[in-house]
């Protein structure tokens, strides 16, 4: 038992651990809401990388009937028609608000995992006698007055169920003014037999078929299965999940991880049948993933690269290919790295095929300062002060100023973003007048 009942309409809890779950409303949307008020109440839509589809939506969009995923150019009648403010993606400003939420976050317990852009779970050890409902008014007040993002709070004895929690929340935002807590076995029962199985966090199309074979329509349902049977049809991970909505924690935070693969995959402005043009874009890509790895402190084993032309174009010939590069030792050098992606795409390369997209994937990633050392392969030392300076000097000047010399210096890669708002808060250039 987590709680202690003082009467029949308010708890006073005293509970071993509590997890929180903050989540951003329409986090992309507000964020173009907080430089730009005149857009409050307004329908708006976010177009992913090359305005291509529909990513995020205001609450006022999804009421018009506006489908996640949309392709835009389908829509641009819908979005005349309807007044719909569309936005590209503006992801240096989204990726900073972000991070002024999260430290906000910081400020109301140590123990935090960003869970994505817009979300983050929050453990609370040792918070007796705590009114989690007025916590959880305080943290969606600082966040609204500090940055302008609202967002909702689910808060429960464990993290599954502060998901729940969270979506009563967000559903219900005028019975529980963006606030919700789950401290009684009556609204834990309750919150589960409201939310449907399809709605519950870590259940996918997949499982919920499979568990709809059982008559499991909601939560609740899933909970009454049997122990025994939940781990013999399916695994751990489904177990777990069923002791945390029961209430019994047992999935713990994260702990923030290196990622196990850096991706920079990218469609060409157009199509290359020339090699000399996709080997620029090429090792462009590959510097991209050697910047990732140094930001991380990390060093990869393996190299993947990655050409195909455009699939869309029925008529013309067709080709794909892939190469995997193993190198001899870890390396987070630009240098070494986009020489072997270099390689590789010149032995996949067919004359006569138009190309539309490349791909260079880094993987086997190890600690840059703790990894097996080869007694008779190594990196040349002067990579290392090399790479640092570089990374120094586009940090303090930007824009990419320093490039190895493979790439085209007066290129930059550029995403189609026809209405990209300003970057108010990362681009001196681009800050609020106040005239």
């Amino acid at each position: 038992m987590y709680f202690l009942e003082v009467d029949k309409n308010y708890f006073s809890c005293i509970f071993i651990t509590m997890f929180a779950l903050v989540d951003c409303n329409n986090f992309y949307a507000s964020c173009e809401r907080v430089f730009n008020p005149n857009l409050h109440n307004k329908p708006i839509a976010i177009l992913s990388n090359n305005d291509g589809c529909v990513i995020s939506r205001s609450d006022e969009a999804k009421a018009l009937g506006l489908p996640m995923g949309a392709p835009a150019f389908k829509y641009e009648g819908f979005f005349k028609a309807n007044n719909i403010q569309v936005f590209s993606s503006n992801y240096p400003l989204y990726g900073d608000m972000s991070t002024r939420v999260m430290s906000i976050l910081e400020q109301f317990s140590p123990d935090i995992e960003v869970y994505s852009i817009d979300e983050a779970f929050l453990e609370f050890k040792g918070f007796k006698n705590y009114n989690f409902q007025d916590y959880g008014n305080q943290i969606r007040k600082r966040i609204l007055k500090w940055t302008g993002i609202p967002t909702c709070v689910g808060i429960a004895p464990t993290k599954a169920l502060s998901k729940v929690a969270n979506k009563i929340a967000r559903k219900f935002p005028e019975e529980t003014k963006g606030v919700y807590v789950i401290d009684s076995e009556e609204k834990r029962i309750k919150a589960l037999k409201w939310i449907q199985l399809n709605d519950v966090w870590g259940i996918g199309c997949g499982l919920q078929k499979r568990l709809g074979a059982k008559h499991c329509k909601t939560a609740y349902d899933f909970v009454q299965l049997p122990d025994d049977w939940i781990r013999k049809q399916f695994s751990i991970t489904e177990w777990k999940l069923k002791k945390d909505l029961e209430g019994i924690p047992t999935i713990k935070l994260d702990e923030q991880k290196t990622k196990k693969a850096i991706a920079t995959t990218r469609s060409f402005e157009t199509t290359f049948s020339d090699i000399d043009n996709i080997k620029e874009r090429i090792s462009t890509f590959a510097t991209s993933c050697a910047e990732k790895l140094r930001v991380q402190k990390s060093s990869c084993h393996m190299v993947i690269v990655m050409l195909s032309s455009d699939r869309y174009k029925k008529n013309a010939q067709q080709h794909r290919a892939s190469r995997i590069v193993n190198l001899p030792y870890p390396t987070d050098s630009s240098l070494v790295i986009s020489n072997c992606a270099i390689k590789a795409v010149t032995s996949i390369f067919k004359e006569g095929i138009k190309y539309k997209r490349a791909g260079v994937i880094v993987t086997g990633i190890v600690p840059t300062n703790n990894y097996q050392l080869n007694l008779f392969e190594h990196e040349n030392p002067k990579h290392k002060p090399l790479m640092h300076t570089i990374d120094k000097l586009n940090t303090k000047y930007g824009d990419y100023k320093l490039k190895i010399g493979n790439q085209d210096l007066e290129r930059t890669w550029k995403m189609r973003q026809e209405r990209l708002s300003p970057r108010r808060t990362t681009n001196i250039n681009e800050i609020i007048v106040v005239k």
